[in-house]
């Protein structure tokens, strides 16, 4: 076999392509727990009986949908509910949530039946990035739906009450579903495999797949190639144990031993069973496994094996995921850095990405709104640094690539996305827009922010939205490159980066790659 046909194994025809973690392996799970406190008290003779009942809202069409119901206690006005409600969690998406309250009066499921006694609007982000993952609201009587432009809750029709009235609070605590989320990393050897190749030895190489519960297998592994030995050493790897066995610690896993081949057409040695929990006793006799061909098997009554193979060490470690840092103290902190340069066009004319309609608002600032809601939910203080680039400030008239939207060099912070957006919005009245299209004077201003940090306490993401081609793409290489560096030799602050390109005829968004050492470390969003 020739040494650069180890790539040919990705063209085997009996396993093919796949990837161990898409797919059937389930989001972040987070689980919710309600209680409410003083609720309102709708029976004459005795307390309420409540329920909660939670809604999600479609991404898209905007319209609720009922996830799911607690169980109903029975005369209460502090209900704390057994039944939660389990959620997948995607941080990069807003996730809004409406909570119900009813005072149940009979065993009927339609909720016009029972007696209304509030409810609350919050995100699910809102709830994970309060303080201890718990959120605190009170709840609103009367029926309440989101205002198309702002996303805020808005009193509609009455639902047996007054809209805007407080009846008693609720509280959401939330917690990620902790099974799964630990990464096995193991190495195997073979010994005195069958040979397969008349001119040589065999060329090994193992498969992995777990058992499904219909009795059939999905692959979730393959090793390396190692050439021509009967007796291979394969590097170790890491995997998923949710990719693995899916948390099931005595699930099957099937590993198949195949003797490479050009062609495709991988010649099977023979195949062994055994599972997470065998794997976890780390290198034993028990972790012997002897290759057994079932062909062979039945043709030949002296037939022992194709071979053994030996677990060399089995380690796992917890997977860490964002929640954790979010728990543990981990503060977000939010920049946004606004294009001003004049290929947007005139700010007075509809056909500018930084027109001023009345009635709606321009890309900029969309693009702004869209991504800074869900990174505030994360941000203690809500106070955010919004920068601005490639434009004529006042009151010289120079030409700068980082300067504050609220006018102030020494606090550049607005008060919420609200307060980026007016400041945005004043900055086009006082700067004019220029250019080039510079972005290292931005990213070097948030490292100089995250260097000062050294405990790793703080996490920074730089918003950078243009309409344009970088014009210091070295420089810009260069500044992210040596922060990556930095990072990596501090184990400090990380630092990522959302770069929204708002080019393109009728100011269509589209996603805009960096050269590769770029792409690695910033964070791209299309909106």
């Amino acid at each position: 076999m020739e040494e650069n046909e180890l790539d040919q194994l990705e063209d085997m025809a009996s396993v093919s392509d796949f990837d161990p973690v898409s797919g059937s392996i389930p989001a972040t799970k987070v689980e919710l727990t309600v209680s409410c406190r003083h609720l309102l008290d709708k029976d004459t003779f005795s307390k309420s009986d409540p329920m909660c009942v939670l809604y999600t809202q479609g991404i898209e069409t905007k319209q609720w949908r009922e996830f799911g119901r607690t169980e109903i206690i029975d005369n209460t006005l502090n209900p704390d509910f057994v039944r939660k409600f389990i959620l997948d969690y995607f941080f990069e998406e807003k996730q809004n949530l409406r909570f119900d309250l009813y005072d149940v009066d009979s065993k009927s499921p339609d909720l016009s039946k029972h007696d209304f006694l509030g409810q609350c609007f919050c995100t699910l982000g809102e709830i994970v990035g309060s303080p201890g993952s718990r959120l605190e609201k009170p709840l609103m009587m009367g029926a309440y739906t989101l205002h198309s432009r702002t996303g805020k809750p808005m009193p509609s029709v009455s639902n047996g009450g007054i809209p805007g009235k407080r009846c008693g609070s609720i509280i959401i605590s939330a917690e990620e579903l902790g099974n799964c989320r630990d990464v096995a990393t193991m190495q195997f050897c073979a010994n005195k495999l069958d040979k397969k190749d008349f001119f040589g030895k065999s060329d090994p190489f193992m498969v992995f797949y777990r058992s499904n519960e219909d009795g059939t297998f999905t692959i979730c592994h393959k090793t390396e190639v190692v050439k021509n030995t009967l007796n291979p050493v394969w590097q170790a790897f890491s995997i998923p144990v949710r990719a693995l066995c899916n948390g099931d610690y005595d699930r099957t896993i099937k590993v198949e031993v195949y003797d490479w081949d050009r062609d495709g057409s991988h010649d099977f040695i023979g195949e062994f069973t055994t599972s997470y929990r065998e794997l976890a006793r780390g290198q034993s006799q028990f972790n012997v496994y002897e290759v057994i061909n079932p062909k062979k098997k039945m043709k030949k009554k002296k037939y022992a094996n194709s071979g053994t193979v030996t677990l060399l060490s089995f380690t796992v470690e917890s997977e860490y995921t964002f929640l954790d840092y979010i728990k543990g103290g981990t503060q977000i902190n939010f920049t946004v850095a606004i294009d001003f340069t004049a290929s947007n066009g005139n700010p007075s004319q509809s056909t500018s990405l930084h027109y001023m309609n009345p009635y709606q608002m321009n890309a900029y600032a969309m693009a702004l709104k869209a991504v800074g809601e869900i990174i505030q939910d994360y941000d203690s203080d809500k106070m955010f640094p919004a920068l601005g680039f490639g434009a004529k400030i006042p009151p010289d008239g120079r030409v700068s690539h980082e300067f504050p939207l609220n006018g102030n060099s020494d606090d550049p912070y607005c008060n919420g996305i609200e307060g980026i957006l007016e400041a945005y919005h004043n900055s086009l009245k006082t700067v004019q827009l220029y250019g080039p299209t510079n972005f290292a004077p931005v990213v070097n201003h948030v490292a100089r922010y995250a260097a000062a940090v050294q405990d790793g306490s703080q996490y920074f993401v730089l918003l950078i939205i243009t309409d344009g081609v970088i014009s210091d793409m070295a420089q810009t290489k260069e500044a992210i490159v040596n922060e990556r560096q930095r990072l990596h030799m501090h184990k400090c602050n990380a630092q990522n980066h959302i770069w929204i390109n708002l080019s393109g005829n009728n100011h269509r968004k589209k996603l805009t790659t960096l050269e590769t050492a770029i792409a690695e470390i910033f964070w791209f969003c299309l909106l």
